[in-house]
């Protein structure tokens, strides 16, 4: 059974996956708005796993005999400036989620729930992976600058994105 102080801070974790998953929907309008379907693409992938990350905060809640919550969820930003500003959004959102996964840690260590402990490092690990594939696209952006060509090549790339749900989750 989870303590309170650890079930109030997951039940708050999955309404703010749901909150990332409302974020990148938002990214992806703006990046069809632009006619850069393919990175509307990623953005909608991205949707996908939060939501499976929300729900797999869930399932693990209710495992554990817990009571799942939901609150309000903002509206989330809807206009940038640029693509890469986009993306640059995305990277901070996902470090931000990772800082929130590590808060999650420290209070399951504190309260000794080593099982939480034990279900985290899978998010843990997930977040290297996220925040990898974010800044690499940044990095490519701001090498692409003002080339509409590189744009296209990189947006018809990641059209090819899709979700498959992590076996080993």
């Amino acid at each position: 059974m989870l303590s309170k102080k650890l079930l109030e801070a997951i039940n708050h974790h999955i309404n703010y996956e749901l909150y990332s998953e409302y974020i990148y929907l938002a990214m992806a309008a703006y990046c069809d708005a632009q006619d850069l379907s393919g990175c509307a693409n990623f953005f909608k992938v991205q949707v996908e796993e939060e939501r499976f990350h929300a729900m797999k905060f869930y399932d693990y809640v209710v495992q554990m005999d817990g009571r799942v919550t939901l609150g309000h969820i903002a509206e989330p930003r809807n206009e940038y400036g640029s693509i890469l500003e986009v993306f640059k959004e995305a990277l901070k959102h996902e470090q931000l989620v990772t800082r929130r996964i590590y808060d999650l840690a420290d209070i399951a260590s504190d309260e000794r729930e080593h099982a939480t402990m034990s279900f985290l490092k899978w998010f843990i690990d997930e977040q290297v992976e996220e925040e990898n594939t974010i800044s690499t696209i940044v990095k490519r952006l701001e090498r692409i600058g003002e080339d509409s060509t590189a744009l296209y090549m990189l947006d018809a790339e990641l059209a090819q994105r899709v979700f498959t749900p992590p076996v080993n989750a």
